[in-house]
């Protein structure tokens, strides 16, 4: 994905078909400045690859500890073919970063393997807001549209 040197979002010249899938997408309004353009990204990413703008279902979740269960709800459904989680923890003073980022972490990687479909972590993990903005739109990419990559790719 995107790092210091690498920006994958400039790299996809070839986009994965999207036709005849469907997708849940999950993504937390806490941090909504950072996650809401993440979704964005995603939505627009699973449109050009053709999926249908019917067949991407969006649920809202309060923050990012939240979206293990709401992509679990979403895989257990036979008709969802995989699910992108979108959600930021920026770092605070405390340990709640760790334990936030740890659980969402875990709890979706069980849900891919409890379901085995695909379930993409588009979580940003940042030590600041300027990192996360960089991450979000900004010079390190979207990692809305790289979790939709991602999941085109599993997909095919």
């Amino acid at each position: 994905m995107s790092s210091k040197d690498k920006n994958l979002s400039e790299f996809r010249s070839d986009i994965p078909s999207g036709r005849g899938f469907k997708v849940g997408i999950v993504w937390s309004e806490w941090n909504e400045d950072i996650t809401g353009p993440m979704r964005d990204g995603a939505i627009a990413i699973l449109l050009k690859a053709g999926v249908k703008k019917e067949d991407i279902l969006i649920r809202k979740v309060p923050g990012t500890f939240e979206l293990p269960l709401a992509a679990q709800e979403f895989a257990e459904k036979k008709s969802i073919d995989g699910v992108i989680c979108i959600g930021c923890v920026i770092q605070g003073e405390t340990k709640h970063f760790d334990f936030i980022c740890l659980s969402a972490a875990n709890g979706i990687m069980e849900v891919n393997l409890k379901f085995g479909k695909p379930v993409m972590f588009g979580v940003i993990t940042t030590n600041n807001l300027q990192q996360a903005i960089d991450r979000s739109g900004g010079v390190h990419g979207n990692k809305g549209e790289e979790a939709a990559y991602s999941l085109l790719m599993m997909l095919n």
